[in-house]
């Protein structure tokens, strides 16, 4: 790791999946948006949400501390004096995309306007990126011309804009021209000839023009359903409003995007952006199925908000396993074809994707490969920087490189130059081995490191080992599953090939290949709050509002008053499971559609439930990771009333098994969505849903069971007795 970041083990913020929002959140905070129908072409001038009132800071931003620090120019400009490959590559491009020039002058607007009648947002994209090329220029020769001439452009432009507007494409103007301009203006802080004044007139323009449409996008996404904005919109407003807090030292509007990429329930936020982790971990980007343009360009911004915040110390590209990898992994794999010239894309995993738009079955085609240069930035974070291995996004580098200017203002480019490392030169161990029992089988996946050929996957059944050599040779997609094994608990490590010998093991991944409790829930106690678990996994439950001890179907239950009661179950309850049984005795005394017998899950973006009774009069168990969008379900008649009901719901690879007193009464066999894929869920309840309008369920609760691995029928059969 350079040494810029040789300290990250011990001071860089990591963030785990399901974590709750930064700690330091401000007062803007993030609320869902509404319902209402969309209003695309409803002109409109700068939001109307004011901007946030100076508060009291906790930590101080590295400056600059946007897209480039001031180690990033000491490299560009140590590389360009040397002559170095591929720097001066980059260097030379730079010179020629006719925007570092010192012959142009500012066009600046009073009122920008994208989409609708008058549209003269060119004029701003084009300023952006001469302003910040101008700048990185100084920055690498060191000549003030042209700082100058990138402090007028800056200057123009805040002593004369005031309003972004148009339809609802301001907000994507607001979003990506915004983030770059305070890139361009990061870079010439340090520039002792620009005057104080003006940098405070600057941060004015972006804490009172650019802003508020971001924060207002995020809020509202302009009237629309959530999910009618496709996750483009949500990260060039969420890149934005994280570089307006650092250029404004504004911790709370940084906070509040960062807060926006964890737990936001747009389609921008970290659990949309990818929605669906593949085994080998390809990522299944929000807009595949839309096409590969708007793929890639999500792609570039996601990237540009994790750089960003990497250089304040936040590793959000590590965030979920790397989960943004994944993603770019995905689209640039979807753009590349084999060495027969066959299309990858007619080939990779695909999940359907349920929205606001309609329905997407497959990765979009089209003319391919979608050229977009925003690739030096993320290949060499994950492979120089990190030593992982990102091969697909290495294919799309070369293929790009050098990278020039963004074209048509959509990235700031010139990336060869601005963000090529030299890779490390220790071998990594491969990382985040994941181990998993799907179909009965252990499905494996895992990151590999830069420099290795193969993999070898290693198993024992005691902890560390002596390990058997289960597979060798593996390349390619990094996924293995094992199959044969005797019941038992195992660990699994991998071990990668490369030029000076086999790398150190992974850290191990255990699995349990038989079907095992999980959480065991008998209700046996008759005071206090807690529901012990007696699985010995401290999956205790605990009783909220007043939910009371009652006679059960055997010994005790708890009662739910169908008011306020239910039962808090632990977060990450489900985060291991794949192949999963729930198993409960319900005994329900009727009342209103949508009542929930169980409801895990992390709020209307990530769930799986069981209702006694649905709209359509059904008892339905679903499993949701798409904003209550394409259901994978299974349903049977309404749960009788008035008596006690066994109910289990089991699944085994992607084939779905609903039980009602020991029966099989539904089947999917198309079921994609396991628990583990809903990631940390924070939200895990008994007799209360995700969604605050629905009703909380009234009856009795007993003997609720979860394990890993499916039951059999008759397994089922027994506990139903």
């Amino acid at each position: 790791m350079s040494k810029q970041h040789r300290d990250v083990s011990l001071s860089r913020r990591t963030f785990c999946a399901g974590s709750v929002s930064l700690a330091a959140l401000g007062p803007l905070g993030i609320t869902a948006c509404g319902g209402g129908s969309p209003s695309a072409q409803s002109p409109q001038g700068s939001a109307s949400t004011p901007p946030p009132a100076p508060v009291t800071q906790a930590r101080t931003f590295t400056h600059p501390g946007l897209l480039h620090t001031e180690a990033d120019f000491a490299r560009m400009r140590a590389k360009v004096a040397a002559g170095a490959q591929p720097w001066l590559d980059g260097w030379n491009k730079l010179l020629r995309t006719g925007h570092s020039n010192l012959d142009a002058s500012p066009r600046p607007l009073q009122t920008v306007i994208r989409g609708g009648d008058g549209s003269n947002f060119g004029q701003l994209f084009i300023d952006v990126a001469r302003s910040y090329q101008l700048a990185v220029r100084w920055k690498v020769t060191g000549d003030t011309a042209f700082a100058d001439k990138a402090v007028e452009f800056l200057d123009a432009w805040s002593s004369t804009l005031t309003t972004v507007t148009g339809n609802s494409d301001r907000f994507l103007a607001a979003g990506i021209y915004g983030y770059q301009f305070a890139n361009a203006a990061e870079i010439m802080r340090t520039y002792s000839g620009w005057a104080a004044a003006d940098f405070a007139r600057f941060q004015n323009m972006m804490l009172t023009v650019f802003y508020p449409l971001n924060h207002e996008f995020l809020i509202t996404h302009n009237g629309s359903e959530i999910t009618n904005f496709w996750a483009n919109w949500d990260l060039c407003n969420m890149a934005c409003m994280l570089a307006i807090g650092v250029l404004c030292d504004r911790q709370d509007v940084y906070d509040e995007a960062a807060s926006y990429f964890l737990t936001g329930r747009g389609n921008g936020a970290s659990s949309q952006m990818v929605p669906f982790v593949h085994p080998g971990y390809l990522g299944q980007w929000q807009e595949s199925s839309r096409d590969q343009g708007h793929s890639t360009l999500g792609i570039g911004l996601a990237g540009a908000f994790c750089e960003m915040a990497w250089n304040q110390g936040d590793d959000f590209y590590g965030y979920d396993n790397n989960r943004f990898l994944a993603g770019a992994e995905y689209v640039a794999k979807a753009n590349l074809s084999d060495a027969s010239g066959n299309r990858y894309y007619l080939s990779m995993p695909f999940d359907t994707l349920v929205n606001r738009q309609g329905t997407g079955t497959a990765i979009a085609g089209g003319p391919l490969p979608h050229l977009r240069p925003v690739w030096e930035m993320i290949y060499h974070h994950y492979v120089n920087r990190l030593g992982l291995a990102a091969p697909f996004c290495a294919q799309m580098t070369a293929m790009m490189r050098p990278e020039g200017d963004g074209g048509g203002g959509d990235q700031l480019g010139v990336g060869t130059l601005t963000f090529s490392r030299d890779p490390l030169t220790a071998n990594a161990a491969p990382s985040g081995l994941t181990a998993r029992l799907v179909g009965g089988n252990v499905e494996l996946s895992w990151w590999g490191t830069a420099t290795a050929s193969s993999y070898t996957v290693l198993r024992s059944p005691v902890a560390g080992g002596p390990y058997t050599t289960v597979a060798a040779g593996i390349s390619g997609l990094l996924t293995y599953t094992d199959s044969g094994m005797e019941p038992g608990p195992y660990y699994y490590a991998v071990t990668a090939q490369t030029p000076t010998g086999n790398s150190a093991p992974s850290k191990e991944a255990r699995v349990a290949t038989a079907v095992v409790p999980h959480t065991v829930l008998q209700f046996s106690e008759s005071q206090g709050t807690t529901v012990s678990d007696s699985s010995g996994n401290a999956h205790d439950g605990t009783l909220m509002n007043g939910a009371q001890w009652t006679q059960g179907r055997q010994g005790n239950a708890v009662l739910l008053d169908g008011v306020d009661d239910y039962i808090a179950l632990p977060a990450k309850l489900v985060s291991d499971l794949a192949d999963f049984t729930i198993a409960l005795w319900v005994f329900w005394d009727g009342g209103s559609n949508w009542s929930r017998i169980f409801d895990l899950g992390s709020g209307p973006t990530h769930y799986m439930f069981l209702t006694p009774k649905a709209e359509d009069g059904s008892m339905r168990f679903a499993i949701n990771l798409m904003n209550g969008w394409g259901d994978q379900a299974l349903t049977t008649a309404a749960l009788p009333t008035g008596q006690w009901v066994h109910v289990a719901v089991t699944l085994s690879g992607t084939t779905g098994t609903m039980y009602v007193n020991g029966s099989a009464v539904a089947t999917n066999t198309a079921m994609t969505h396991a628990p583990f894929r809903m990631r940390s869920t924070t939200q895990n309840w008994i007799g209360r849903s995700q969604y605050p309008r629905d009703p909380y369920f009234k009856g009795k609760i007993d003997d609720f069971r979860i394990y890993n691995g499916a039951l059999s029928a008759a397994q089922v059969a027994a506990l139903a007795t």
